[in-house]
């Protein structure tokens, strides 16, 4: 157990020099939802929030009605860079070199998984900087900001074992690219943008099931101080699901494709 600990710590440091030496995936991981977010709020927000609150709604509502939407927004894109970094990994020689190290074979899974975490909350951490510079605001007390951030990591947890797996299941750098991209269309599809009572009956019903929707239900909820409802074991329930699926399939696919 120490030896993989020592070596995760090794692999965890070379993920997190990749992002020093090559910010450029970084800062666009960062620049997407905040751009998304500047777009929601001051293009379509005074009429997305008039619908919210009638006229106690426009864009002051929406801006924190839509955040945790787009905080989704910010941990799909940022694991989607975790998918590439696997198969760059796989494909490139790198882990045919690995394997005539005396290295805990894990530990190369868990330092792109705990990197992409990081890299995900800071992307999370912007965003949520942007949303207060331009009027969110929280009725939240310090154990409510601790679960939204909690059930935040544990999203960003779930979907990048999931990613890891999809970077190993593609042939190329290219297609592990372009596979993750699904996940950041959820957030519109669900409750970010607008409550999924306006959507018609059979987008409503995918809407309301779909893993991202009770997380952001439950995020909102925690922010704003309102009650969860059974969307915190929804959301807890998708987290593990996804977590367990992910690490799973990962695991599977590494031991098949990297040890013999």
């Amino acid at each position: 157990m120490t030896y993989a600990l020592r070596d995760s710590t090794i692999m965890l440091r070379r993920n997190l020099k990749h992002m020093l030496r090559y910010p450029s995936m970084t800062l666009l991981l960062v620049a997407i939802p905040m751009i998304f977010l500047l777009l929601f709020v001051f293009v379509f927000g005074g009429t997305l929030g008039a619908g919210l609150g009638g006229a106690s709604g426009g864009r002051d509502a929406y801006v924190n009605y839509v955040t945790p939407g787009i905080l989704l927004m910010a941990i799909s894109g940022a694991v989607q860079g975790t998918a590439v970094a696997v198969a760059m990994d796989m494909t490139q020689g790198i882990i045919a070199r690995f394997r005539t190290m005396a290295i805990s074979r894990g530990s190369v899974l868990t330092g792109h998984v705990v990197g992409s975490v990081i890299q995900a909350m800071l992307c999370v951490a912007a965003t949520l900087g942007l949303a207060l510079l331009i009027g969110f605001r929280s009725s939240a007390n310090p154990l409510q900001w601790l679960g939204a951030v909690g059930m935040l990591v544990l999203l960003s947890f779930a979907l990048t074992w999931l990613t890891v797996a999809l970077g190993m299941v593609t042939k190329t750098v290219e297609g592990a690219s372009n596979l993750p991209m699904p996940l950041i269309l959820l957030p519109f599809l669900g409750s970010g943008f607008v409550p999924t009572d306006s959507m018609p009956a059979g987008l409503r019903w995918f809407a309301d099931y779909q893993p991202f929707t009770p997380v952001m239900e439950t995020i909102r909820g925690l922010l704003h101080g309102t009650p969860v409802g059974s969307n915190l074991v929804l959301g807890l329930g998708w987290c593990v699901v996804l977590s367990l699926g992910g690490y799973l399939w990962a695991r599977r696919l590494f031991n098949r494709n990297v040890v013999r």
